[in-house]
């Protein structure tokens, strides 16, 4: 049986290989997609990828997800450090939330060391570039029941 997974970006997630590659590295987010849809269907996983810079829309796909019951993978990118419905709409969820940045918050401006997403996350993979959504989700592969 193969499980939904959601990848969810935030704002400028759309810009990767772009967007400052000294922080964010050269992987496009056409990369980025294909690299986790090839790792989610090795670990049995169908995975969808979606990116927004609209704070309503990541809110609906979070209860999308909760009322599915369908784990994810959230980027939350700058929502990650104000967004306090996005926090209430991810503290809602039924099944694994692994949050995950490419680069390291805690190693840059002092602005990105709160995420008020963490607390209600499973858990939190960052500076690993796209490094971290492979590591969230095999920890998801990891997590969810056989």
């Amino acid at each position: 049986m193969t499980r939904r997974v959601y990848v969810l970006n935030g704002p400028n997630l759309g810009r990767l290989g772009s967007r400052e590659p000294d922080v964010y590295g050269s992987t496009s987010y056409k990369g980025l997609v294909e690299e986790c849809t090839r790792l989610g269907e090795e670990l049995g996983f169908e995975v969808e990828v979606r990116e927004t810079n609209d704070e309503g829309e990541m809110i609906r796909w979070l209860h999308e997800a909760a009322d599915g019951s369908v784990p994810v993978v959230l980027n939350p990118g700058a929502f990650t450090h104000y967004s306090y419905g996005m926090r209430d709409a991810a503290a809602q969820l039924t099944a694994p939330l692994i949050e995950v940045h490419i680069s390291n918050p805690h190693a840059r401006e002092e602005f990105r060391h709160t995420s008020v997403v963490a607390a209600v996350a499973t858990g939190t993979i960052a500076g690993f570039g796209i490094g971290s959504y492979r590591l969230a989700l095999r920890a998801l592969a990891d997590e969810l029941p056989g």
